[in-house]
């Protein structure tokens, strides 16, 4: 990684796949953050850019634009107080940018007693809580919704588009993590003076309307790729448990090929996969299994964290998967460290293809399918890499049931951090149908165009609150999806 120095900012270079990725350390503290994302082939105009805005625009602070709250939590030994229908939003349950629901909800009555609710539009941002360690929690929300401690609220100025507010803060998400220091027992925390200094470039209000309707249509592509990829999961899924657990193929040609007139009648799949399941059971260690198949393990099919970095093999930038930010199935947030900043724990190469299950506390579901190059994960994952290119999605849906992740929780031990080891994941039971079958199977994929719509949202937005991209000029921008 190269140095530069500017004044009192120490400069850090690195390369990337498109862009010179560039850290600024300010020289009189201990904290380092990334800075914004700036073209590889106009570097000292970035570093313009980054210091300025347009000259028709103006920079202001998050302090100056907006209104703050605080909230509470109601007494929950009173039943009175909960159940109801309003949303109350904490550190643990602000995973969405648009904020519609959460897993717990306050009565009037709970309104009344320890919280207080908040218009549609109110930005709503995490500023305490383990998960501030890797990532800044902010959204917007689309209904009126209830808060607790955890979490703070501000409602934009009359002039200020409240989602480009919500969009500058999601871009300025690493200067934000630059500020977090530490509470209690380690948890991350942000302090609301320092927070309110925040710097924030502001435009006219309509173009900050233009600049928040661009992302937005963005965002809405996002989340309808993500519903048509969860229908496409659920549906694997579904045809996962028909064909390897319940084997309803054997049992259907079972039941044909004894029945009167069966002739002529077919499984309902097409021939050339029908021929491919057998048409009878046999014994085995765990009862009936279609014949010629046999009980084996996820070990069978994948090896177990085939890959780690080393201090002296980590890349300059590590592009870093933890837990709490894996969520059923959902990789929600990729978090950029500098070599030499990384988490210790930042050590399993992760590939395309490969699963991972979260080992501490494995019931709270932190796995998922990882579609894309360049990731690494926490030690806390275990890693199962397919030794075929068509066990992955078999590997995958075994390694996720239900039932799977169930016995984990079951057998994970320990006090405050229940966990279990890697070689437990590894060695789930699963039956093994043939090579044949598995191939058939592989060719239902889960879609990766969410993700790539998202780092082009992701690579739009510094740039358009910064006034680096103007509004007329974005549609270059958007085409790059198309």
């Amino acid at each position: 990684m190269r140095r530069v120095l500017l004044a009192n900012r120490e400069l850090m270079i690195g390369p990337g796949p498109a862009v010179l990725w560039t850290y600024c350390r300010n020289m009189s503290t201990s904290w380092t953050y990334p800075a914004r994302m700036i073209d590889a082939g106009n570097f000292w105009r970035g570093w313009d850019m980054v210091s300025r805005v347009p000259s028709d625009w103006s920079i202001t602070n998050l302090g100056a634009c907006s209104d703050w709250y605080s909230g509470g939590t109601p007494d929950t030994d009173v039943s009175a107080y909960w159940g109801g229908e309003i949303p109350w939003i904490t550190a643990s349950s602000l995973h969405e940018f648009y904020i519609t629901d959460s897993e717990r909800r306050v009565t009037p009555l709970g309104l009344q007693n320890g919280t207080r609710l908040m218009p549609r539009n109110t930005i709503i941002f995490v500023v305490r809580g383990m998960s501030l360690k890797s990532v800044f929690r902010v959204g917007i929300a689309r209904r009126p919704v209830a808060f607790g401690q955890d979490c703070k609220p501000v409602i934009a100025h009359d002039e200020i588009e409240p989602l480009f507010l919500a969009n500058v803060l999601r871009a300025k998400a690493p200067d934000v993590l630059g500020i977090v220091d530490e509470a209690s027992h380690g948890t991350g925390r942000l302090q609301t003076d320092a927070l309110k200094q925040l710097e924030v470039p502001l435009p006219c209000l309509a173009e900050q309307r233009a600049i928040a309707r661009i992302l937005g249509a963005l965002d809405d592509k996002i989340e309808l790729n993500r519903r048509m990829n969860a229908t496409l999961e659920a549906m694997a899924r579904a045809l996962f448990k028909s064909w390897f657990v319940d084997f309803d193929p054997v049992h259907t040609k079972l039941a044909l090929s004894g029945a009167e007139g069966a002739e002529g009648r077919d499984t309902g799949l097409p021939a050339e996969i029908a021929g491919l399941f057998p048409d009878g059971f046999e014994e085995s260690a765990v009862g009936e299994a279609p014949a010629g198949w046999h009980l084996g393990m996820l070990n069978d099919f994948a090896s177990l964290n085939p890959e780690s970095w080393s201090r002296a093999t980590r890349p300059a930038l590590i592009r870093y998967v933890d837990l709490t930010n894996t969520k059923w199935g959902r990789i929600e947030a990729i978090t950029e460290y500098a070599q030499q900043d990384a988490p210790s724990r930042a050590q399993r190469v992760l590939r395309p293809g490969d699963t991972i299950i979260g080992t501490v506390r494995p019931g709270n579901g932190s796995f998922a399918y990882v579609s894309e190059d360049g990731l690494t994960g926490s030690t806390g994952f275990a890693v199962l890499r397919p030794r075929k290119a068509q066990y992955q999605e078999f590997v995958y849906l075994a390694a996720t049931t239900g039932d799977s992740i169930g016995m984990l929780a079951h057998l994970a031990d320990g006090g405050a951090y229940p966990a279990v080891r890697p070689e437990i994941v590894a060695s789930t039971q699963v039956v093994c149908p043939t090579d044949a079958i598995l191939l058939v199977f592989a060719r239902i994929r889960t879609s990766v165009q969410s993700r790539t719509l998202a780092a082009l949202r992701d690579a739009l937005l510094p740039k358009l609150i910064s006034g680096a991209v103007r509004v007329g000029d974005v549609e270059r921008f958007v085409g790059a999806a198309a």
